[in-house]
């Protein structure tokens, strides 16, 4: 297909734009599914800029990015509103503007009877509050040429009781991602929303140790966090008419 006339391949392809020369804003992109987008972002030539909680992951998320790309980022907790402010004061200063947002930063919680109030208030605070003050902040930027890509979760179709508070947050996350696109479609921005089913990183643990994903991964029973680095590259090459504005990928084998 390669070696055929250009003029016979119009019916038989769609236009992918190249993503050399792009700057991304990437939360949570020093392990798992945010690592795994840095990374492969960063292989095409986007230039990454990055944050995680911690400074050895982010040393080593770092190190794994510029291998292969370019990238930079900052130690600190998106769940505070200050911590917020400064990572997106910073991304302007070492990318000046940029054109890829993605929100993926998040940590786990269960159920509302649970788990303790502090628990609670500091989850909504990085996986609800910090998702929508990170779109407000990147739009912006963003404007006439970006695309917005949230990272939710498949817990948003399946409510389960012993994860409420957390499959509550994707729930709204996905309702705030459709509204979205409707909303900023017009000025130029396209907005999606990845689901994720159960994927191998740092985010299982202590439930799911390392030797356990591995195991569940072979068995084709949870994702590799470069599946769904995959899946934001295919939102990020689409055609600047189209959107995919919401892409759930699962495993396909489920004890469920």
């Amino acid at each position: 297909m390669a070696d055929a006339d250009p003029k016979n391949l119009s019916d038989a392809h769609t236009e992918m734009p190249s993503l050399k020369g792009r700057k991304a804003i990437i939360t949570g992109g020093t392990t798992g599914i945010g690592r795994a987008i840095a990374v492969l972002l960063a292989s095409e030539g986007v230039e990454i800029f990055t944050c995680g909680r911690d400074e050895q992951h982010l040393k080593d998320g770092l190190e794994r990015i510029n291998e292969v790309g370019k990238g930079d980022g900052i130690a600190l907790d998106l769940a505070k509103r200050e911590d917020l402010d400064r990572f997106f004061t910073e991304a302007e200063k070492r990318l000046g503007s940029y054109d890829i947002a993605i929100i993926n930063a998040a940590v786990p919680v269960d159920g509302l009877t649970t788990t303790n109030e502090e628990d609670a208030w500091y989850a909504v605070a990085t996986d609800y509050a910090a998702y929508v003050m990170s779109a407000h902040k990147s739009v912006s930027h963003l404007k006439d040429k970006g695309n917005l890509v949230l990272i939710g979760s498949m817990s948003a179709h399946s409510l389960g009781g012993s994860g409420s508070v957390y499959a509550g947050m994707k729930k709204g996350i996905q309702g705030f991602a459709e509204a979205l696109h409707k909303e900023l479609g017009s000025k130029g921005i396209k907005v999606g929303l990845i689901e994720p089913g159960l994927t191998g990183a740092d985010f299982q643990y202590p439930d799911i140790p390392a030797d356990k994903q591995r195991e569940m991964i072979n068995e084709d029973k949870m994702l590799r966090a470069e599946d769904i680095a995959v899946a934001v590259h295919f939102m990020l090459t689409q055609p600047r008419r189209a959107v995919v504005m919401q892409l759930a990928m699962t495993q396909r084998v489920s004890d469920e």
